[in-house]
């Protein structure tokens, strides 16, 4: 079993800055791709970023290519989401997921957090 805790959300004027993170534990939570994704009420989740878990390769979503960097930290066993020029669009919750060969579909990953909310007014 594989626990994820997200943290760092909150409001921000457009333009600004948010740093996401999510810890992770469980025994194998260290060798599981981590991403993020994101979710509006009534819409589906949106793939946002993916770390791998052996290379530490990252991929993007387009809209968010160049604006957001993701990132890892083996030794606390965390993954970071670093949010630049943050748009309105960008409101929405976040949801930071694992699993063994997770790529950019939410059905690839067997484990979520609870999700933080992230609001970017105009």
């Amino acid at each position: 079993q594989v626990q994820l805790v997200e943290s760092g959300g909150g409001l921000v004027q457009a333009g600004g800055s948010l740093r996401l993170s999510c810890a992770a534990s469980g025994r194998t939570s260290s060798n599981y791709n981590k991403a993020w994704f994101r979710q509006a009420p009534g819409k589906e989740r949106e793939f946002v970023a993916a770390i791998g878990w052996y290379f530490g390769s990252a991929a993007y979503a387009d809209s968010v290519r160049g604006r957001f960097t993701v990132s890892r930290d083996n030794a606390k066993n965390t993954v970071n989401l670093e949010m630049n020029s943050l748009k309105p669009e960008d409101t929405d919750v976040y949801y930071c997921a694992a699993g063994p060969t997770g790529n950019r579909s939410p059905k690839s990953y067997e484990y979520w957090g609870q999700g933080t909310q992230v609001n970017v007014s105009s």
